[in-house]
């Protein structure tokens, strides 16, 4: 909205020049969204402890996590609040990419509401079922891959970091790919969601990578000079992806150890949708296994936690996902978190280096 209000007042203010700058609105975005959880955060929080939005704490888990029964859950409508906000204010909102990935963002974040609704308020522990929840995750995806799919221009080809002439035509099959991605990294992130800021601490330094790749591959000069494929807007996520970085800071804020509150489903399923979906449209599907590696972790030790019992009747870790083994193990919860976000920003600074390494 203040990019369409002031950018054409640029020929006769030239103080409004900086508004064609993505520099200036991805930083302005990302201030925004900061300003915004700092802003509305403590009302938030009151909101959800009046609606007796209340964490309920698994009675089989961790001793540790006991302590945390009753703390106020549902905190993503903060999350949503500023990555929106702040993407409507400072967006060029012609631009189809950002309206892509708000529908993942509003979208997967209405199907985390109404199960934390279901589950918190109505007092429901089944909430929306798994295959609810997959029905609905699968669906909105699903659009997002049949428009890409529809395009023009738009390229069904696959691209591998480090390997710059492999990259394979998908053709039709590119719809249940990306499908996969999105579907795949909201799911990841909502099994990261264990522990007081292990999740948002990751995906916003996620979003903080793809803000450059994003950057990157909307520019045709610097794409093409770093062999990345070029496609045109997607530069303009990289505003997108500032409010996610503001955002996830900002939520840090209240969610950091001990957490005032929680992001529930609502949060971690809209946060990973957004973060498949930046992946898909800037063709860096696979780059996600890198930079998310954290949450690729989380979740395959689910995956292979279930296989192993369920086919050899033996568990591989004490509990599931990881973060839960090692807190059974004795390590510290504030130990792990920090060693996690420590592992994360070391993966995304591998993905980076990928720019150079093709």
């Amino acid at each position: 909205m203040l990019y369409h209000l002031f950018y054409p007042l640029a020929g006769s203010i030239k103080l409004f020049n900086v508004f064609k700058y993505l520099t200036f609105r991805s930083i302005y975005a990302m201030i925004t969204a900061l300003l915004l959880c700092f802003i509305i955060g403590p009302w938030v929080i009151r909101k959800l402890e009046a609606l007796q939005a209340r964490q309920v704490i698994r009675t089989d888990g961790p001793e540790s996590h006991l302590k945390k029964q009753g703390t106020p859950t549902m905190g993503g409508v903060l999350i949503l609040t500023a990555i929106v906000v702040p993407t409507l204010l400072w967006a060029d909102l012609t631009n189809v990419y950002i309206w892509l990935t708000l529908f993942i963002v509003v979208g997967y974040g209405a199907i985390g509401f109404v199960d934390d609704y279901k589950k918190v308020v109505e007092k429901n522990p089944k909430g929306l079922s798994p295959r609810q929840k997959m029905f609905w995750q699968i669906l909105l995806a699903s659009v997002v891959g049949i428009i890409l799919f529809t395009m023009p221009g738009f390229s069904e080809e696959l691209f591998f970091p480090f390997f710059k002439r492999i990259h394979p035509d998908l053709w039709i099959f590119y719809i249940p790919f990306a499908t996969l991605v999105i579907v795949g990294a909201s799911n990841a992130v909502n099994l990261t969601d264990g522990l007081d800021g292990l999740a948002i601490g990751p995906v916003a330094i996620n979003a903080a990578t793809y803000l450059l790749f994003c950057y990157i591959a909307g520019n045709a000069r610097l794409s093409a000079y770093l062999q990345i494929p070029y496609v045109p807007g997607t530069g303009e996520l990289a505003v997108l992806c500032g409010a996610m970085v503001g955002a996830g800071l900002g939520f840090l804020w209240y969610n950091s150890y001990p957490a005032e509150v929680f992001m529930g489903d609502v949060g971690s399923l809209s946060l990973g949708g957004a973060l498949g979906t930046l992946a898909v449209l800037t063709k860096q599907e696979m780059l996600l296994v890198i930079v998310g590696g954290v949450f690729v972790i989380e979740a395959l030790s689910v995956i292979f936690q279930v296989g192993s019992y369920k086919y050899r009747g033996k568990r591989i870790f004490r509990m599931a996902p990881i973060h839960h083994h090692f807190e059974l193990k004795g390590v510290a919860e504030p130990k792990i978190i920090v060693r996690f976000w420590i592992i994360t920003i070391i993966l995304a600074l591998v993905a980076i280096s990928t720019l150079k390494l093709r």
